[in-house]
């Protein structure tokens, strides 16, 4: 077997095993953090059974879409999306998952013709190195996202605390209780690290990544 078909297989084997250890959890979708992989290699990925794709950088996702304009994949944005990308990305996307400013919803605004699924990402620790809403601005945010008929606020999103499990079932519980509290009706959280983590609190959308190619 080539070097090729290795890969492919195993890419297929990683991908059924993921979709195994989600299957006691209907309510949830996974979504391929697609980076680490090509468009090729996304096709298999495709055929082995997750539709749902996330890109961090912009320019990478309008490649990749064009590359695979004749599969039926949902898209994702997942990582923080400058105001200057927002004219050509969010017309190729269905869901972003990193609303955190009004003024990225103003320019989402300007370039969406229908309303973008959007998960606003919360820095639910206040980290500095990290993008985010602060949890205090959160109802002012709601209250001022609804002048945006082209945003459809779906839930929330955060990331986890890198290499502390304790702290990151907090952030994740937290962020179920606020999906709650607003009934809104989605959490996006849950990497490849902590996603069982993000399982046994009540994730809908988990982005997994490096587990694909390992």
């Amino acid at each position: 077997m080539s070097c090729y078909s290795n890969l492919m297989s195993k890419l297929t084997f990683n991908t059924q095993s993921i979709l195994k250890s989600v299957m006691n959890y209907p309510d949830v979708t996974v979504v391929c953090a697609s980076k680490y992989v090509n468009a090729l290699e996304m096709r298999e990925i495709f055929q082995a059974g997750v539709h749902h794709f996330g890109e961090n950088h912009a320019q990478v996702l309008l490649e990749k879409k064009a590359l695979l304009r004749d599969l039926p994949i949902t898209w994702h944005f997942i990582g923080h999306l400058q105001t200057n990308k927002v004219k050509k990305l969010v017309p190729e996307i269905d869901f972003l998952h990193s609303l955190d400013s009004l003024k990225l919803a103003k320019e989402i605004q300007k370039y969406r013709d229908t309303p973008l699924s959007c998960f606003i990402e919360l820095n639910v620790v206040n980290d500095p190195n990290k993008t985010g809403l602060s949890i205090p601005d959160l109802p002012e945010f709601l209250l001022e996202i609804q002048k945006y008929d082209k945003i459809k606020i779906v839930g929330f999103m955060a990331m986890g605390v890198d290499q502390d499990l304790t702290k990151t079932q907090s952030v994740f519980e937290t962020l179920k209780a606020l999906k709650e509290q607003t009934n809104l009706p989605y959490v996006s959280m849950g990497m490849t690290d902590d996603y069982p983590i993000a399982l046994a609190v009540g994730t809908n959308f988990v982005r997994i990544g490096r587990k694909f190619i390992l």
